[in-house]
């Protein structure tokens, strides 16, 4: 099979492997689309993996095309996303059903090998159904979704509060959207390019509610949005000391500070901004990944209720479609940024149509 094998830092090649060997309690999954995440590109040019060679992309889609031996063949034939943490189910937040924090994961496109290929091993227990109604690039955009979802439940949003997001990669903008979906009224989002505050009219905030840091004080901005008194959740997802100190510093009195954000470098608090946690009595939260617990209420569930009832749109942030054979094409766009992008989609070959006619699949 064809395959974007990482073999060392900066290291990609596009290249003929073998078809993984399904273990028993897994699946082979023909990958029908995935996405390129901004964590791929550290991954790929930067900091490499934890092994080598490894095949990176964790957003994917496809159908099951072979089972193991001890996989019911019901899965045979079936379209699904993937839930791309491999927890090891014996930790104790495991056996809380956190699996989202276990201590001995694995992970598809990190740890072991992921979705920028033809087909994947996957366990069967990573796997959701999807119905005829979800296309595979919205699957392949469920694992971001469940992300915001996860810091939008952690932080217990309530319609009636002031939320503001810092932000607008793709997490962050599918975060908007979860908001306005939820019936979110007051949500302030700061971005700093015109690419940016087109895609957030689109989901039906007003353009008094988008601050440009490039032009205006944030602070001030703020200030004057809420009367100097701040918003009740504030969602960072930057993750940088200056957005960081901004979030905490306009956060009003026993407000929540929902960090979501990847760090690009250390994160350092001035004594005055740790005053603020103090004093506010804030809590800070962390979010990392999205609860997976094959029951109704976890977060993939959530988005895919959204996604089956049309209450969401995702595919909007598809700003740029790729046949497989051309995902260095995408890499190189998010990292020389040559281009305004959101997400990047890859679909495999035989599906070029997609591109060409601008559907669907």
């Amino acid at each position: 099979m064809k395959a974007y094998a990482l073999h060392g830092v900066n290291d990609l090649r596009y290249e003929e492997v073998d078809i993984p060997e399904v273990k028993d309690n897994e699946v082979l999954v023909n990958v029908q689309a995935a996405g390129v995440c901004g964590s791929d590109i550290p991954r790929i040019y930067k900091t490499g993996t934890y092994s080598f060679p490894l095949i990176p992309g964790h957003e994917f889609s496809g159908v099951v095309e072979m089972v193991g031996q001890k996989v019911d063949d019901k899965w045979s034939g079936k379209r699904v996303g993937v839930f791309p943490l491999i927890p090891c189910r014996k930790c104790i937040p495991c056996k809380s059903k956190r699996f989202e924090m276990c201590r001995h994961y694995s992970y598809l496109g990190s740890r072991s090998d992921g979705g920028f290929a033809e087909y994947v091993a996957v366990p069967v227990w990573n796997l959701i159904e999807l119905p005829e109604s979800v296309s595979f690039e919205q699957a392949a955009m469920m694992e971001p979704m469940a992300v915001a979802v996860h810091a939008m439940r952690e932080a217990d949003v309530q319609s009636d509060q002031t939320v503001a997001v810092i932000g607008l990669g793709t997490i962050g903008l599918l975060l908007c959207m979860f908001l306005v979906q939820a019936g979110v009224k007051n949500i302030l989002v700061i971005g700093n390019k015109e690419f940016q505050k087109q895609q957030i009219l689109a989901l039906g905030i007003s353009a008094d509610h988008y601050c440009d840091s490039r032009t205006q004080k944030i602070e001030e901005w703020l200030a004057k949005q809420t009367n100097a008194y701040g918003v009740n959740v504030f969602f960072e997802c930057v993750g940088k000391t200056e957005t960081i100190n901004q979030a905490i510093l306009n956060t009003a009195p026993g407000g929540v500070v929902q960090l979501i954000g990847n760090p690009a470098s250390d994160i350092l608090f001035e004594k005055n901004i740790y005053w603020k946690i103090l004093r506010n009595q804030l809590t800070v939260k962390g979010s990392w990944n999205s609860s997976f617990t094959h029951d109704s209420g976890d977060d993939w569930h959530y988005v895919l209720n959204a996604l089956q009832e049309g209450k969401i749109a995702p595919e909007r942030f598809i700003t740029k479609k790729l046949a497989f054979d051309q995902l260095e094409q995408g890499l190189v766009v998010m990292r020389d940024k040559t281009e305004e992008y959101v997400k990047i989609m890859i679909y495999r070959t035989d599906y070029s149509y997609v591109i060409d006619n601008k559907i669907s699949i």
